[in-house]
């Protein structure tokens, strides 16, 4: 701040200069000097000349107050509270899965006779993916059907025969033991041939396949192919333990894809019963929508779960709450508002939770009141204020 030196000014300063004149010319006619009159404890001379002084300083003050000095100002950009909805969040990270997601292994080890999909193919539940040789299988199967058709004739015409009394039962009960016995060799049979034929185990999509027709396979790490299903896709996390309580099934969760830049609406359906005592937390899955065929498993995902709501709250942005020396805390409110101009007011304020850079007031501020939300850190009380 600039003092312009008017002819009020330079009228003070000879005021002044006057004055000490004055106390000079005092000290010379007394041949006495302040310290002549400390040393003789002269307490009558002492208090003359300090009233003589503060009276000449009580001009000054009161002459300066009266100059045209220009004010202080600042530019800043308000708003006008509102009551509105609240949301605390807890802020996690979890990784993107779905229940259908496996490697597709053989039953029985063997050359590869056929492959019949290829990678990204649409399969549907139980059709045949691939089948493995089966040694012989088939015709053992051909073989006992055989037989057990013979042996299920036998057993018709036996009982006929034990119907009308004719024939003994010994031979009846031997027709109906060979009869069932060949039907569970050959259902057994069929079971083991089966075994050679590889089928998807649900509806989904051929990821990727490893093997080629021809080769020699069996169950391993590898696996001939994945299967993948899109269409049952989740996120799975850990929440803390303290958590406990405020999570429901069906809480909904705010889901960000970074590798997609893209936000989910998801809902909690699963809550786990058991706290690992590594790190005193529970595990839960949010189920999210996959419209687009978008996500896939692992993807990195941060989940903001409400614990916190309040309906009629009045909020303001994180970085206007202040703090002074003995730790209260405060904003500066736009007070006596005429227009684009203000007097800044430092209010204290009592908060709250916060959450994406906003901060719940619980006591201080009202709804329609007008706060400084930019030039905070430029402004003190009592400034003037434009906006």
């Amino acid at each position: 701040m600039t003092l312009n030196r008017t002819p009020m000014t330079k009228q003070l300063f000879a005021l002044l200069i006057a004055a000490t004149l004055v106390v000079s010319c005092g000290e010379k006619n007394n041949n006495q000097t302040v310290d002549q009159l400390i040393a003789a404890k002269n307490n009558k001379e002492l208090q003359a000349r300090k009233a003589a002084i503060q009276a000449d300083l009580a001009k000054i003050e009161a002459a300066l107050a009266t100059l045209n000095v220009r004010k202080e100002e600042a530019l800043v950009s308000v708003a006008t509270l509102k009551d509105t909805v609240f949301n605390h969040y807890l802020d996690i990270q979890g990784s993107v899965n779905t229940k259908e997601n496996i490697l597709i292994q053989p039953e029985m080890p063997g050359t590869l006779v056929a492959l019949n999909v290829k990678a990204g193919q649409r399969v549907s539940k139980g059709q045949l993916l691939a089948r493995v040789d089966d040694g012989g299988s088939s015709q053992q199967v051909a073989s006992l059907e055989t037989q057990y058709q013979l042996a299920k004739t036998t057993f018709e015409r036996q009982k006929n025969l034990w119907s009308q009394k004719i024939g003994s039962e010994i031979q009846y009960l031997q027709a109906q033991t060979q009869m069932l016995s060949l039907q569970r060799s050959v259902a057994q049979a069929k079971a083991m041939l089966s075994k050679t034929e590889i089928r998807a185990p649900f509806s989904g999509t051929i990821d990727e396949v490893f093997v080629e027709r021809g080769q020699v396979v069996s169950a391993g790490p590898q696996g001939l192919m994945r299967i993948v299903n899109l269409n049952n896709m989740y996120v799975s996390t850990s929440i803390p333990e303290s958590y406990i309580g405020k999570l429901k099934v069906g809480t909904q969760v705010d889901v960000f894809l970074t590798s997609l830049n893209k936000n989910y609406k998801g809902k909690v359906r699963q809550i786990g019963n058991f706290i690992n005592p590594n790190n005193r937390s529970f595990g839960i899955e949010v189920s999210i929508p996959n419209p687009e065929n978008l996500l896939r498993p692992n993807q990195v995902a941060k989940l903001k779960v409400i614990d916190y709501t309040v309906k009629n709250a009045i909020v303001v942005p994180s970085n206007v709450v202040q703090e002074d020396g003995k730790g209260n805390q405060f904003v500066f409110v736009a007070a006596n508002s005429n227009g684009k101009t203000a007097t800044a007011k430092k209010t204290m304020v009592t908060v709250g939770k916060s959450s994406d850079n906003l901060t719940e007031i619980l006591s201080g501020l009202n709804a329609n009141d007008i706060i400084v939300i930019e030039g905070v850190n430029t402004i003190s009380e009592g400034m003037k204020l434009n906006f």
